[in-house]
């Protein structure tokens, strides 16, 4: 049996305090703000536009590929439930256009096949070494979990193991904002700046973002600029918009299950909320009649 003393109670409501401050810094980190994003998936009824979702494959396909990898993503999983939507024609002619390794074949030699809806999207590059020396001594990172690798831990260490647990278990689903992944890719995607005067023998050769959370330079020039990709449906061709599309698509790369999560979320706080008021009603019908 835990007891609490009065010091004990005075610490656990200082580190609650403390993570739900943490929440106001994280968007802050590193010494930039990043602004909260309108986006359909927000909240627990959010649902990913599939239109958009579309575009934001379009962008990765015609931009980021030739630098970075979806190693987590098969053709077939754009025709998933939830995500983009392509048909089973669409993934196949899609996965047809590239030039997939398979082997060995009967002589013990791999050979190039086009691709089918079950390879995964294939990397620019064989491996890290050629990676790094096709983009300046840089890694181009994999995006398929980047919108959740930027989430963050908000999560307190008051040094208390039993109040350090007990504050994460309530606080961290209340105070964790999951779109916080995606508000930092948008903010870099459209934070490049002309480099101050002050900071050009810093900066040098690479490229000033203050958006970036590791700093202010990074290697990745600017991937996006107006009229870069040709959008079809009538939708704004410009960089804000591409940066919007591009990362609602990542963020379906790192989370592809997002709507179903939340609609069992859902439910079940609906089946719990109806349980309890048949346990109460129980509870009352049971005892009415015994004496208190």
């Amino acid at each position: 049996m835990i007891t609490l003393t009065k010091n004990s109670v005075r610490a656990l409501v200082a580190a609650c305090a403390l993570a739900v401050g943490s929440a106001g810094v994280l968007a802050a980190e590193g010494g930039h703000h990043y602004t909260k994003q309108d986006w359909t998936f927000s909240g627990p009824f959010g649902k990913f536009d599939k239109a958009q979702l579309q575009r934001g494959f379009h962008i990765y396909k015609e931009v980021c590929s030739s630098c970075h990898s979806l190693k987590y993503i098969a053709f077939r999983n754009l025709g998933d439930e939830g995500g983009p939507g392509f048909s089973e024609e669409q993934i196949k002619a899609l996965a047809e256009e590239y030039e997939v390794q398979d082997g060995p074949d009967a002589d013990g030699e791999m050979f190039m096949r086009p691709g089918k809806p079950f390879d995964h999207l294939p990397k620019p590059f064989p491996n890290d070494e050629a990676a790094k020396a096709a983009n300046g001594g840089a890694l181009p990172p994999d995006l398929s979990l980047m919108a959740k690798a930027r989430a963050g831990d908000i999560g307190p260490n008051t040094g208390i193991t039993l109040f350090n647990d007990l504050i994460r278990l309530v606080w961290h689903p209340l105070t964790t904002y999951q779109e916080y992944g995606p508000d930092y890719i948008y903010a870099l995607l459209t934070g490049y700046e002309e480099t101050p005067a002050e900071l050009e023998d810093e900066i040098g050769a690479l490229n000033y973002n203050p958006a970036f959370i590791g700093g202010n330079k990074l290697a990745m020039a600017p991937p996006l600029s107006d009229e870069l990709v040709e959008y079809t449906d009538g939708t704004p061709m410009t960089t804000e918009q591409y940066a919007k599309d591009i990362t609602a698509f990542l963020m379906w790369t790192a989370e592809p299950k997002l709507e179903e999560r939340k609609r069992i979320g859902i439910n079940a706080l609906i089946f719990l909320v109806v349980f309890a008021g048949l346990m109460f009603f129980t509870k009352r019908k049971l005892w009415s009649n015994v004496d208190h």
